[in-house]
């Protein structure tokens, strides 16, 4: 083989493991993206529930009586 076949082959094995390896990174960064959505989904969630538990917790500022300087 010549010296520019020998190179063409050494390019297009070099392009086979990058193309192995973009396509391993793009299924990574899929599969990072889905638990993202997750955590964040799971994060509202429990923001709303403890924003119920704070409200069930509280005293209601309405049945207080008002401050003595009124």
């Amino acid at each position: 083989m010549s010296t520019l076949e020998n190179r063409l082959t050494e390019l297009e094995i070099r392009l086979s493991f990058l193309d192995e390896a973009l396509h391993g990174l793009l299924a990574t960064d899929a599969e990072r993206a889905l638990r993202l959505d997750r955590l964040e989904r799971i994060v509202t969630e429990l923001r709303l529930e403890l924003a119920g538990v704070r409200t069930a917790l509280a005293p209601d500022v309405r049945s207080e009586p008002p401050p003595p300087h009124y």
